[in-house]
């Protein structure tokens, strides 16, 4: 075989694994190790709502929703922000929420060396744990983004992944709307699905507010909130 042909060939295994990485790392519903979940096989009319980082000051805000709705939520919380608001994390705790992994520093998982992974896999679950929550605990990457060496320590710790598929927030012309994200998510729901909004900064208040518009409508549909936990287990 000539040096070029070798190189020719060379240069096409590079590329394929790359298309190959790239995919595997953004997937929703493949991961080499353990289990993921984008979204519960079911025919019954079960939803989970799921939020993403803090906890923050604007937690208070999202349980007095939450309560005045009457549904329960699961938190992928992030374990250097749990430090800092232990109260506030425990606060979630206490009334009735559930608890998940969002990793230590909210950084993405993906190019990092096992020890890396595993710390923050390790620490999170440790500021979890002192938050008062007891049940099992779930992963939820940052942005999406795994490889090989997250799913393989996930799965060494017994954790889930947990992705979505439903998040209004993608679309940056729906974002800024809460009619909008409200529509998106009642025009696309069906049994099952895990939805996730951001409403743990100021910009979130637009997702916040969303609530008060899908929750009653889905209520109305006949859909009942469930947590991740109740959901898969």
């Amino acid at each position: 075989m000539s040096r070029y042909k070798k190189v020719f060939i060379g240069v096409i295994a590079l590329l394929i694994l790359g298309y190959a990485s790239y995919e595997l790392m953004n997937s929703r519903t493949f991961q080499i190790f353990g289990n993921l979940y984008e979204k519960i096989e079911t025919q019954d009319k079960v939803v989970a709502l799921t939020f993403d980082d803090g906890p923050t000051e604007m937690t208070d805000l999202i349980l007095e929703e939450l309560e005045a709705l009457d549904i329960k939520a699961t938190f992928f919380l992030v374990g250097s922000n749990m430090r800092e608001n232990q109260d506030l994390a425990k606060k979630i705790v206490n009334e009735g929420h559930q608890i998940a992994s969002h990793s230590f520093t909210h950084t993405r998982m993906v190019f990092k060396s096992p020890r890396f992974l595993e710390e923050e896999v390790r620490r999170t679950n440790i500021e979890i744990r002192n938050a008062g929550y007891k049940d099992k605990i779930y992963f939820r990457p940052p942005y999406g983004k795994k490889l090989l060496f997250l799913p393989y320590i996930l799965n060494k710790y017994d954790m889930a992944t947990i992705m979505w598929s439903i998040e209004p927030e993608t679309y940056p012309e729906i974002a800024k709307d809460s009619d909008l994200i409200a529509k998106h998510i009642l025009g696309n729901i069906s049994p099952g699905d895990i939805i996730l909004l951001h409403p743990m900064y100021k910009q979130g208040e637009v997702s916040l507010e969303s609530l008060k518009l899908f929750v009653p409508k889905l209520k109305e549909m006949g859909y009942e909130f469930k947590l991740i936990s109740e959901v898969i287990e």
